[in-house]
């Protein structure tokens, strides 16, 4: 068996520019041509970095207080709606948020061309936010109204968490009927003419790693360019379901929620 590495000589080649680092498209066929054991010894990281689209996502804003100070009960960004049930000037934006009003919409039933997905972007890269919040006015949050221009450095913190921000194994989605189906994932078109599925396939942590041997709460992880960090299970989470012989799911199974930046 090949000599096993520790996590402090994998950090020091890491530190040193010296580590062997290849994606996990790579290695299949780095094992396929040397042997387990030889790219054990030769490969120091394995990365199973991807993207894929998730729709429980989204941001907690603290605004800072205005002047005087406000207790907001309804807050707009950019004409998208966040949740406002947090603490006097928190708000949460969820990315799948939908505008009140949508001039795509009007023109495209079921169509949006801005949402909450596109602020948390624009947050992010620094652009202008208009921040509209409304309140009903106490003694001590007496201010009713805000209406303003924000950018990401005005703000008190601002982290993105998203309660379910990757699944282990997800449905496949086909239309046995004789119309089109439009749904969230996609259009399906009659008679099994399309399907549609999200998966990353061979590059996903999570079938990469079944059993959640290296993946867990306070795991690292890249979010948005940034730092981020599983916090807990998260929503829907089920590991309890059938598994093939390598330990995969065969249904939708294990989520875990990201938070950082």
């Amino acid at each position: 068996m090949a000599s096993l590495k520790t996590y402090e000589e994998i950090n020091e080649k890491i530190r040193k520019g010296q580590a062997v680092v290849v994606t996990a498209e790579e290695v299949i066929g780095i094992v396929e041509k040397k042997g387990f054991e030889a790219a054990a010894r030769e490969i120091d990281v394995v990365t199973t970095g991807t993207f894929g689209p998730m729709c429980s996502s989204g941001a907690f804003i603290n605004f800072g207080h205005s002047n005087p100070r406000i207790k907001m009960s309804k807050v707009w960004l950019n004409g998208v709606e966040a949740y406002a049930g947090v603490a006097a000037v928190d708000a949460y934006i969820g990315a799948a948020q939908l505008p009140e009003n949508d001039p795509e919409n009007k023109v495209h039933p079921g169509r949006f061309s801005y949402g909450g997905g596109h602020v948390i972007h624009d947050l992010v890269a620094g652009r202008e936010i208009r921040l509209e919040a409304i309140a009903y006015g106490t003694d001590c949050y007496p201010n009713k109204k805000v209406d303003t221009i924000i950018t990401i450095n005005d703000v008190n913190e601002a982290f993105m968490f998203n309660p379910r921000n990757a699944y282990q194994n997800y449905n496949c989605a086909v239309n046995l009927s004789d119309r089109t189906l439009y749904t969230y994932m996609g259009i399906l078109k009659p008679r099994l003419g399309n399907a549609s599925y999200s998966t990353s396939g061979q590059l996903s942590p999570l079938l990469n790693d079944p059993h959640y041997k290296t993946i867990g709460i306070g795991t690292r992880i890249f979010l948005g360019g940034g730092v981020g960090y599983v916090a807990w299970n998260g929503t829907q989470h089920h590991p309890n379901v059938v598994r093939g012989d390598n330990g995969v799911p065969m249904v939708p199974s294990g989520t875990w929620p990201w938070w950082g930046i």
